[in-house]
Parts: C-alpha cells; sequence; structure tokens
C-alpha cells in the first residue's frame, strides 16, 4: 500500500488538490495521510496592551480546523480510499516531514496555484520548500481554475 501524505490549507485550492490525491491514491492502492498545520500564534491578537493571548480563540480555531479535517477525512473514505487525519500546531515544513517520516510515506501530494508567472507564487512557497528539502517524492498538482 502506497502512503501518501496529503497536506491542507482549508483554501479555495483544497477540492481540487483532494480529487488529485484521491485519484492517485486510487491508482496506486494508496492510503491518504491527511494533515493541516496550524500556525502556534492562533490565540494571539494585539491589543492596547501589545500582544495578548486568548485560548478560547485557539481553542474555537483548532475545534473548526479538526471538523474541516474530519470532513474531507469521510470525502476521501467515501471513494473508496483509506484515509486518516492529523491537526499538529508548528512551522508546516518541518512538520510534514515529520509527519511524512512518521507515517513511512512513498509521497507528499501538494498543490500548485498558478496565480502568476513566478515560481514560487506559482507553485508556493511551501510546495517549494518541500521539493527542495524532501528526500521522497512530492507530487505536484495542479489546482489553479481553467478560467
Amino acid at each position: 500500500m502506497t502512503h501518501i501524505i496529503l497536506p491542507v490549507d482549508f483554501s479555495d485550492t483544497t477540492d481540487k488538490l483532494l480529487q488529485g490525491a484521491v485519484k492517485f491514491a486510487q491508482t496506486t492502492q494508496g492510503k491518504i495521510f491527511l494533515i493541516h498545520v496550524a500556525p502556534t500564534d492562533i490565540g494571539f491578537a494585539i491589543g492596547d496592551m501589545g500582544f495578548q493571548y486568548f485560548p478560547e480563540i485557539e481553542q474555537n480555531e483548532i475545534k473548526e480546523e479538526l471538523h474541516q479535517l474530519n470532513k474531507l477525512e469521510q470525502r476521501i473514505i467515501a471513494q473508496g480510499v483509506d484515509c486518516e487525519h492529523m491537526l499538529r500546531q508548528g512551522l508546516a515544513k518541518d512538520i510534514i516531514l515529520e509527519y511524512a517520516q512518521e507515517k513511512n510515506a512513498d509521497y507528499i501530494v501538494m498543490g500548485s496555484h498558478g496565480r502568476s508567472g513566478m515560481y514560487d507564487v506559482f507553485v508556493g512557497s511551501l510546495t517549494k520548500d518541500l521539493t527542495k528539502s524532501s528526500t521522497i517524492p512530492v507530487l505536484v498538482i495542479p489546482c489553479h481554475s481553467n478560467d
């Protein structure tokens, strides 16, 4: 069974990325390991008194992101692909590469945005960083619309 790491950020490209990853997993009899990396500063805000931490904001945001991950996992499973999900906080590149090692991943599937001719914007800086740092293949799925 092929182990596929699928980082998601719940952006407008997530649906296209999910479709491509599911098709790839179906072709390779793969299992998808969904991961969302939340920033470590979710509950912080700047106010009159400087930086303040609001744990309830962080808890609510994490709860909502877990709910979204669960919905994505159910969509993948409904298409006949085995899946599990994980939410972690930290630096996305580092967390994704650690998770790929933990799951003995064969591939990391990322999306491209196609918003301009510049490489960083076209592919995405996280995708670029992962392709440079990963010891396993990074499959890049074009997620831009054909409009």
